[in-house]
């Protein structure tokens, strides 16, 4: 069935303490073995320059606690700032209108959609209660043409509505619903959204590469709902919400602890719970609850804290949304990669690394993050997979062993700033909570739910994300937060919540 169910993995930062400080050195350190026999101090003005360039990157990205404190710091500033008004800060600390999470008694068979990159998953769920818990699931991945990323509205909501009729069309005899029902479907849409209710949001703006302009302004169900007419398919969306609130969802319902929920994937964000009172910008009605999940949209975070390069200001001003997304470009799946190949191009026109300056270096985004983390992870003695990679993807070959270290030694230093930002974002969400300390000396769980490609594949972006939390909470803390890796958290958080928000509760 691909994806193994709920959660696949469970990593306690507390595990990190068996490598103690020395965890939390090796992410902070750039890999030179070997670099001095390599020949970084000979005169050639070709490595002189190349070793100049990384050392010069290194020192702008380094991070040390102390700073990451600081970022913390600066993000919980925001934090307060978002939850007072609307537009009072860069983070929007959006309103859910979630105010109470799955309880595990949820039953019968729901749908979600799962949009959030460059491709969509569609769920089937059974849900059998607290007894039977999730009794079946199936799931279909599918990629979005290129092309309508940037087109229309409409384009865009039809190719998703035609492929989640085909889906419904595979149904099988044990997915039957009561007679005279409508299947109704939890919509994981994981881009700014303003709420009106649990089942309404107009579109504030795309991330992630979408550019449809058309559809800003809209309201996504309604958009989804007349292409779902459009199409034949009879399916009523009970319920909208971002992929990390899923992913809170999908985390409660396996564990009562979960307190936050983070995405390290394409793009980034956080969730977490938040009690009622501490909302100013909050009007209705009370919840009975007490508490309301938070949206924070933390990729749009921005502070003089963090540790800008000019390459940074390039991929900036080269991107879609100039000016926005600051920590999202500074530590998602979709942009570290791109990272990687504006430093090697500028290394390769100051210092002919290369040689003459590969024209495929010069395509935007054409080194991916999945690229990079295969040339970081490369442990043979010649760094065979770098020397293939910068082949295939870059159509550089007969690399020398000392150009692979550099490229390696690029990979880490981004792979760790991303990291360490991170979890920096994390310990701040943390702070928010009064989690970060032990209240009385009481020893009190806090769960992390959390999902996304990035945080799941990349063992050493992950591996430096759990050593940094620890080293920010320090041990006692730490030994009680825990980070849970939740797959497909988001689109069965999704489908839970259409489950608690349907409208037959009454006579279930």
């Amino acid at each position: 069935m691909g994806k193994k169910a709920a959660i696949v993995a469970c990593a306690t930062v507390a595990a990190a303490a068996a490598a103690g400080a020395a965890a939390a050195a090796r992410c902070t350190r750039r890999r030179r073995t070997g670099a001095a026999e390599e020949g970084w101090s000979e005169s050639d003005g070709k490595w002189e320059r190349a070793a100049e360039m990384v050392k010069e990157l290194e020192e702008k990205c380094g991070i040390p606690v102390w700073k990451l404190r600081q970022v913390a710091e600066a993000m919980l500033v925001e934090m307060h700032a978002g939850l007072a008004s609307d537009g009072g800060s860069k983070l929007k600390m959006l309103i859910s209108y979630v105010d109470s999470l799955p309880t595990g008694d949820e039953k019968g068979l729901y749908y979600a959609l799962d949009l959030g990159g460059t491709n969509f998953r569609i769920l089937r769920v059974h849900l059998g209660g607290k007894e039977k818990g999730i009794i079946k699931r199936e799931y279909e991945e599918v990629s979005i043409p290129p092309h309508l990323m940037t087109g229309s509205s409409n384009e865009l909501f039809d190719f998703i509505a035609m492929a989640l009729a085909k889906f419904v069309a595979t149904e099988g005899e044990d997915s039957h619903l009561y007679p005279g029902r409508q299947r109704e479907l939890g919509f994981t849409f994981s881009f700014p959204v303003r709420q009106s209710s649990i089942a309404s949001g107009t579109l504030i703006k795309w991330t992630k590469g979408f550019s449809i302009e058309d559809a800003v302004g809209e309201d996504v169900v309604s958009e989804l709902s007349k292409a779902m007419e459009r199409v034949g398919l009879d399916m009523r969306v009970a319920a909208l919400v971002n992929d990390t609130i899923g992913t809170m969802a999908g985390g409660r319902y396996n564990d009562p602890d979960v307190v936050a929920a983070v995405i390290l994937g394409t793009g980034t964000n956080a969730a977490y719970v938040e009690q009622i009172h501490a909302i100013p910008k909050w009007h209705g009605p009370l919840p009975k609850s007490g508490e309301m999940v938070i949206n924070t949209e933390w990729g749009n975070f921005q502070s003089p804290h963090l540790p800008l390069t000019e390459y940074d200001k390039t991929l900036d001003d080269e991107s879609l949304n100039p000016g926005e997304q600051a920590y999202e470009k500074l530590i998602s799946g979709m942009y570290l990669g791109e990272i990687v190949r504006i430093a090697l191009l500028r290394m390769a026109e100051e210092s002919a690394l290369f040689g003459d300056i590969p024209l495929k270096l010069k395509i935007p985004f054409i080194l991916r993050t999945p690229d990079m983390s295969a040339m970081h992870h490369d442990t043979s003695p010649d760094l065979t997979v770098v020397g293939k990679k910068l082949s295939d993807v870059l159509e550089i070959s007969d690399t020398s062993l000392r150009t692979r270290k550099v490229v390696v030694d690029l990979c880490n230093i981004v792979a760790t700033r991303a990291a360490r930002l991170a979890a920096a974002g994390i310990f701040g969400i943390l702070k928010k909570l009064g989690r970060d300390t032990l209240r009385d000396g009481e020893k009190q769980r806090s769960v992390i739910a959390l999902d996304g490609g990035l945080f799941e594949h990349y063992a050493k972006f992950r591996n430096c994300v759990e050593a940094t939390l620890r080293e920010l909470l320090g041990p006692e803390v730490a030994e009680n937060t825990v980070i849970v890796l939740s797959n497909d958290g988001s689109g069965i958080g999704a489908a839970l919540l259409a489950a608690s928000h349907s409208q037959y509760l009454e006579t279930q």
